[in-house]
């Protein structure tokens, strides 16, 4: 491009009105540094007559007090060879056409996301505007200007080169800046300990470099060792230093061979105030301990105005941060720690299992050691005597293990253990529970359930381990409570064939694909004539197996689907309610089971009015059931949902009445209609030295007492049925009769069955 720098050359005014223009003095000082270091520039064109008429054009220039340094490149490869290996380039020139049309785009951004220079100033320069319009160069590309080679005369070459530099001084500054304060917050939480101390230090001397644009030669922290109270001569430390100082660092002030900086230190200290002397700056801050430190500063040059305003609020900013320093402490400390035990918590757990893998240990254990049923101690005593039991707990546990264990409190009511497997024995942990804990006036009988991982036989992370041992913590409770189990692969197969049912599941559910409701009769067992039906979910998978519902149903619960699947459940059989009517069947009530969880969901009388209304069904021939679990829930909840219930008009019956634990004067308060005899007392009904025909007497005698009616479930026998009749039990429902049976077949059934009664 053989006129391609003819403008830098031509016009040129007098060189001496060009510095008047440049050197203001309006923009940034750019540091005590910059006024020494010069700028780089990168020029990239594969025209030498555009390099010569560049350094031709800016030929003796300073800006802001700094001459340019220029590197020259002939091709993109040129270029990006020089930026890998040359540091600081301020700013590049940077032709568009050179080795093919694109050649300079195409370096911009191997530039901003290969080399990720974002801090370097790019002025894209062209001879032949058409290959790259201003708009779509401005928009599409990270460049900070665009010139024509055409435009870009001497007076707009300086004008825009100084805009660019002063715009990446900025730049650094700020970086620069971030990088201090980076270091200054990950160091602060420890500020005043020996560790910690040196990490602040650095900081502070980082910022400082970068806020006065020093080099981190000649700068030193000191801090005295005993507080402010003390006399004037106090030991002074050096905590942090630079340069040819940073051996000196935990050494005396005083063996530092240079009058100036100790002198200036301990007059700042003394007067607690900053020094600013010709060639040197003494920074002071304190803490609100009653330490305080020092910074020199080598400035060589006086500090202007704005710099002393600088380092002003620098040092208000220290001070707040020191006062601050116990804040910092209590968060790593509730980072790491269980603030009611002062044991290590579940991140300071994992840390101690991570640091054991490290030095190669694998016969050591993990173990989770958790209080079995302390919500209910905690619910019924209330959580400050739980607290007492919890550090009780802790510190009976502390007694037994030896030096070197790691115990923790991981959990609410779970403990976590590090022993080497030698001294691990889960036999003798369970018994640390034999006796009872005195928590205030209280003897409280405690158990324990343990999970236990080798760390032989698991790899994996801290995490991985803990995640382990409470798949076998859960094993252990699933089982049966007060015992212990060790981990095995099998069991996160087990995990991983759970989840995978709990995904079945949930597509069946939104999907409505292989669920279905059968019906089981409810007879009265004087007539023999059908009253009611109970509505039972079943499952069959994609693959035609048919899921038990003990155990579709507890995942349906522990996942929250039991809302959808239960009043998915409620409008199936409401509706094949109605649909029976229609086909001229004796009307029936319907039984539907209600889980606790749908129970709890404020919505839950609401959503069965509509349901109701929606379908047109007498509310009256509706009947929930809920099992006596749910019945023991928060009181004054429970009574106000079964009276919502009721005031529809639907009945309620309490399922598998006298497996659980509900007080008698409560259940008068419910607003119920049927106890319903669990099916393990009428199977033993008969047999001898069993007590289920008395415990079942004695639901028919509670139900008369309190104007309930009262239904047997699980009957199989005629003898079962005949002993029921003789107790005054007035209604059945059991394999005797019929089998849980699909609509169709329920209706097939029930036709045939009052053929046998006509």
């Amino acid at each position: 491009m053989p006129n391609s720098a003819t403008s830098l050359i031509a016009d040129r005014p007098d060189p001496d009105d060009r510095l008047d223009i440049l050197d203001d003095g309006d923009g940034p000082t750019g540091g005590i540094e910059h006024k020494r270091k010069g700028w780089r520039i990168l020029i990239v064109d594969d025209d030498r007559e555009v390099h010569n008429a560049t350094l031709f054009a800016l030929h003796d220039i300073l800006i802001d007090g700094r001459p340019l340094h220029f590197l020259h490149a002939y091709t993109g490869a040129e270029a990006l060879a020089i930026l890998r290996d040359e540091a600081d380039v301020a700013v590049a020139l940077l032709d568009v056409v050179m080795e093919h049309e694109s050649s300079g785009l195409d370096l911009v951004h191997t530039i901003r996301n290969d080399l990720g220079l974002s801090e370097l100033r790019i002025i894209l320069r062209t001879g032949q505007p058409g290959y790259a319009p201003e708009l779509r160069v401005i928009r599409d590309y990270d460049i900070n200007d665009y010139k024509t080679k055409s435009e870009l005369t001497r007076i707009r070459l300086l004008t825009t080169l100084t805009t660019a530099l002063r715009s990446y001084d900025q730049i650094r500054t700020i970086t620069a800046g971030r990088r201090g304060l980076a270091l200054i917050v990950n160091s602060a939480a420890d500020l005043f300990s020996r560790r910690a101390l040196k990490g602040f230090a650095e900081g502070v001397l980082t910022q400082l470099a970068a806020l006065l644009g020093l080099p981190p030669e000649g700068l030193l922290c000191a801090r005295d060792t005993q507080p402010v109270q003390g006399s004037e001569k106090r030991p002074l430390m050096v905590v942090g230093a630079a340069g040819k100082y940073s051996a000196l660092i935990d050494c005396p002030l005083d063996t530092i061979d240079d009058p100036l900086i100790v002198g200036d230190i301990r007059r700042c200290i003394a007067e607690k105030r900053n020094i600013y002397g010709d060639g040197a700056t003494a920074l002071y801050f304190t803490g609100d301990d009653g330490h305080s430190a020092a910074v020199f500063l080598a400035t060589q040059e006086p500090l202007s105005a704005t710099d002393k305003q600088l380092l002003e609020v620098f040092c208000v900013n220290i001070a707040v941060g020191l006062e601050n320093v116990n804040l910092f402490s209590d968060l790593k400390f509730f980072a790491f720690s269980d603030p009611l035990t002062q044991l290590p918590n579940r991140k300071g757990f994992i840390d101690a299992i991570d640091a054991r893998r490290r030095r190669g240990a694998t016969d050591w254990t993990v173990a989770l050691i958790d209080i079995d049923h302390f919500s209910e101690i905690n619910d019924a005593l209330g959580h400050q005597k739980g607290d007492l039991l919890l550090l009780a707990v802790a510190q009976r546990l502390r007694t037994v293990l030896g030096a070197g264990h790691t115990l923790a409190r991981v959990g609410g009511d779970v403990f976590a253990l590090l022993a080497p497997d030698l001294h691990l024995d889960p036999a003798a942990l369970l018994a640390l529970f034999a006796e009872p804990i005195a928590v205030g006036d209280y003897l409280l009988p405690v158990h324990a359930t343990i999970g236990l991982t080798r760390l032989a036989d698991e790899g994996g992370s801290g995490l991985d381990l803990l995640k382990t041992t409470n798949i076998a913590l859960n094993r252990a409770k699933n089982d049966r409570r007060g015992r212990w189990q060790y981990y095995t692969r099998d069991m996160t197969e087990a995990t991983r064939a759970r989840l995978d049912l709990l995904h079945s599941l949930r597509v069946a559910i939104v999907e409505k694909r292989g669920l279905a409701v059968h019906y089981q009769p409810q007879i009265d067992l004087v007539s023999g004539r059908v009253v009611g039906a109970e509505a039972l979910i079943r499952w069959t998978t994609d693959d035609g197996r048919n899921i038990p519902p003990d155990q579709f149903i507890s995942l349906a619960e522990y996942s929250g689907l039991i809302l959808d699947l239960g009043e998915w459940v409620l409008r199936t059989a409401a509706a094949q309610l109605m649909e029976w009517d229609a086909a001229g069947l004796p009307p029936l009530r319907m039984a539907v089971n209600v889980s606790p969880t749908q129970f709890r969901d404020s919505r839950f009388a609401s959503r069965l009015k509509g349901i109701l209304a929606e379908l047109a069904v007498p509310p009256q021939r509706i009947e929930l059931e809920i099992t006596e679990g749910v019945a023991m829930l928060d009181a004054e909840t429970v009574i106000s949902t079964l009276r919502e219930v009721r005031a529809l008009g639907a009945e309620v019956a309490v399922d598998d009445f006298g497996t659980g634990f509900s007080s008698l004067s409560y259940l008068h308060r419910l607003p119920l209609n049927r106890l319903k005899i669990d099916r393990s007392f009428v199977n033993d009904m008969g047999r001898p030295g069993n007590s289920g025909t008395g415990i079942a007497d004695m639901v028919v005698k509670l139900g008369q007492s309190l104007g309930l009616s009262v239904i047997a479930e699980g009957v199989e026998t005629e003898a079962q049925a005949e002993l029921l009749r003789g107790i005054g039990c007035e209604l059945a429902q059991g394999y005797l009769y019929a089998r849980p049976m699909a609509a169709g077949a329920f209706r097939d059934w029930l036709e045939a069955h009052l053929a046998t009664l006509a």
